[in-house]
């Protein structure tokens, strides 16, 4: 498994229409038409989602690129130290280096602030964007398979992903123990396949029981769907830093608190039916 084309699909001087942002663009635009049409069926303006968009899109493009510097990447040279020595590199997005726990972060936020500003049911519009969003992770996975990133200890399965010796990190940059044959499990192609099944249960889940669905269920169920995976990936990451003298890092944290939440959350408000009604014994 190798990209197939060049990173740059266009090259005019300095700029540079790279096919990573073309791929989150994409899938982006892609994920807010179906968090559109999720609000629209739940009664509300699916143009409210359009005109939210760049508002939310920013700050969570900032948390993606903040959380990875600070938090995600490896300590080292190639990594945390590189971006304390050259600031500017924290902004060379294109280069590859963003984490979806930031983005949820800081795209969380900014959708309550602007859900609360435009006196919207914020629970509605959280639903909304936890449906879209595994098929648009799913999508934007590819990107770090065209920049040859997120990818796992070595292997010698037929689907191995080839890595070229400039993308690689420490110790798989020793071509004298890794030499250029050797093929790393495709991590981006592991999680894409889960956060597709993953929106295929959600949008199944979302029509066969509507009728059953409470406001705020759809992203409970996407807390327990996504952060389930990603907490078993995160074990034969490469490019991450972990607790010392462990295999965890902050991710499986997150991931282990958040499904534990959503979980007693979920069992939580269904305890009760929603549609239940006190019926009245007849009077004597």
């Amino acid at each position: 498994m190798y990209p197939p084309f060049d990173p740059v699909l266009v090259q005019i001087g300095p700029l540079a229409v790279r096919w990573y942002g073309l791929l989150i663009i994409g899938a982006v635009l892609l994920g807010a038409w179906i968090a559109g049409k999720y609000v629209a069926r739940k009664g509300e303006d699916p143009n409210t989602v359009w005109d939210g968009l760049l508002w939310v899109l920013i700050p969570a493009l900032i948390g993606a690129r903040l959380y990875y510097v600070f938090i995600q990447s490896p300590r080292g040279p190639d990594g945390f130290d590189r971006y304390v020595s050259n600031p500017l590199e924290i902004v060379n997005i294109g280069a590859g280096g963003l984490h979806i726990f930031g983005a949820f972060i800081f795209g969380a936020v900014a959708v309550y602030i602007y859900a609360r500003r435009r006196k919207l049911p914020i629970l509605i519009y959280f639903d909304g964007a936890a449906l879209a969003l595994p098929l648009s992770q799913a999508i934007a996975r590819w990107a770090n398979f065209i920049n040859q990133e997120l990818y796992g200890p070595p292997t010698t399965l037929p689907w191995g992903l080839r890595i070229d010796p400039e993308h690689r990190i420490a110790p798989y940059n020793d071509l004298s123990v890794y030499p250029e044959s050797v093929r790393f499990h495709p991590l981006f192609l592991y999680e894409s396949i889960w956060n597709f099944i993953g929106f295929g249960v959600l949008w199944f889940v979302s029509r066969r029981f509507a009728g059953r669905l409470r406001d705020g269920d759809m992203l409970l169920l996407y807390m327990i769907w996504y952060p389930t995976g990603r907490f078993f990936i995160e074990f034969v990451r490469t490019d991450s830093w972990f607790f010392p003298g462990t295999p965890f890092n902050v991710v499986h944290v997150l991931s282990g608190a958040l499904v534990i939440a959503a979980v007693v959350i979920l069992a939580l408000r269904h305890r009760t039916p929603s549609n239940f009604k006190v019926v009245q014994p007849p009077a004597p």
